[in-house]
């Protein structure tokens, strides 16, 4: 759900990615010295809990949600499995949300979906430090499992964490670093988790819970983008367990739940208190925006129109060129890419690849030009009264783009009636 800072006294700097939307920002640093060091951490580790084994009930298991954090990466908060074994004294992590930044290729693998992530090994006292730095909380779930549950628990994540098999396919909604830990612990109770409903309405969709986190971080500008480059599918009216895709969810669903006609949380510790940030509110959000820009332009192409001529021309080539380009990224991340979310997405009935060679020969007043921008405004028309039936929801900030559109399209084709 997001990234992850955790230091680790002179030797490496990690940063945890899980819920991204992609997430730009994300970044881990490793070097050949801090690779031998985990390596190391993990091998006296692994090895401790091979000797517990005939001892497991001194083994305690704890789902860990950490607080959304204030910038994008961290709006949806994060998740890991804490282990502390009395017996020997220890205390870890597995976090199932790391990637490596220095991976070559790492931004192309990155946008088609192909980097892999991984599960990593750290202590309690540097997984905790990051969120007392960045004051966000961290709350600890202790979970009611008995000695058979909390072993096969306990192999399958250090199995999970072998170079051989730590790496995996990240994907949003479905396999992210919250949903692992939801599966590891079904394959170990032996049946799928039985929660109360935590959903707060029927028909509740992916981008319902997505848009709850950015309307409370006020984050609109990453709304936007977000409802642009993810499609239909996020539109799935999703079941309670499919939920437990984001952190909090997952909390509420383990709180919620019952293993053996027992409360499945049975202790629950505040381990880093949550700082209460007052966030200021943006008045420009994308809708203000490309309103004001819509009655700019309106204004313009009716009542200025022979005194702007120069510059609605050349809006009109910079605008329908972005559009066309805009068409073009998404047919990429449709059909050139492996997120699933950015598939089947409808916001190709506005951003028109074809607008790219309309507005490139904008200038060069052929017939062809002007035909397309006359059926570009009846088209325009239609799709303004089909626009709360399409099959996906939409951001309302498109519809004084589409406005501009529908001006411009109708100044532009007037000059096949004047010619």
């Amino acid at each position: 759900m997001e990234a992850d800072y955790h230091f680790h006294k002179n030797l490496f700097l990690w940063k945890h990615c899980c819920v991204g939307i992609a997430d730009y920002n994300n970044y881990i640093y490793q070097n050949k010295f801090a690779v031998k060091k985990l390596a190391f951490f993990f091998t006296l580790f692994f090895s401790c809990f091979l000797h517990a084994q005939n001892d497991s009930c001194s083994i305690r298991i704890s789902l860990l949600t950490c607080t959304p954090g204030q910038e994008l990466y961290s709006t949806f908060g994060h998740s890991a499995i804490r282990v502390t074994d009395t017996r020997n004294n220890t205390d870890i992590i597995f976090n199932y949300g790391t990637f490596d930044f220095d991976d070559p290729g790492f931004y192309s693998k990155f946008t088609r979906g192909k980097l892999l992530y991984f599960v990593s090994v750290d202590s309690l006292q540097n997984f905790l430090a990051e969120y007392e730095y960045f004051q966000r909380g961290v709350v600890e779930q202790v979970l009611n499992l008995s000695c058979a549950e909390k072993e096969k628990m306990v192999a399958a994540l250090f199995e999970n964490a072998k170079e051989e098999n730590k790496y995996y396919r990240y994907d949003f909604t479905y396999d992210n670093c919250t949903t692992r830990l939801r599966d590891i612990l079904e394959k170990a109770i032996g049946d799928s988790l039985q929660a109360k409903n935590i959903l707060s309405a029927t028909g509740t969709t992916f981008r319902n819970l997505i848009h709850e986190y950015l309307h409370k971080g006020n984050q609109y500008w990453s709304q936007f983008g977000i409802d642009i480059l993810l499609g239909s599918p996020l539109d799935k009216k999703i079941s309670n367990r499919e939920a437990m895709f984001l952190p909090d969810y997952l909390l509420k669903g383990f709180d919620s739940a019952y293993l053996h006609n027992k409360p499945l949380v049975i202790q629950t510790n505040i381990l880093v208190p949550a700082q209460i940030i007052k966030e200021d509110k943006n008045f420009f959000t994308p809708f203000v925006v490309f309103s004001i820009l819509f009655l700019v332009i309106t204004i313009f192409s009716f009542l200025l129109q022979h005194k702007a001529s120069i510059f609605l021309k050349s809006f009109d080539v910079f605008f329908f060129l972005l559009l066309g380009l805009l068409g073009l990224l998404l047919l990429f991340m449709w059909f050139g890419t492996s997120h699933q979310m950015t598939k089947s997405n409808y916001n190709l009935v506005w951003a028109l690849p074809t607008h790219l060679p309309a507005a490139l020969f904008l200038f060069s007043k052929k017939k062809w030009v002007l035909h397309y921008f006359r059926f570009l405004f009846f088209y325009t028309i239609a799709l303004l009264a089909a626009w709360f039936l399409l099959p996906q929801q939409m951001n309302n900030a498109l519809l004084p783009l589409l406005g501009i559109v529908l001006v411009r399209s109708y100044f532009i084709s007037k000059k096949l009636r004047v010619e």
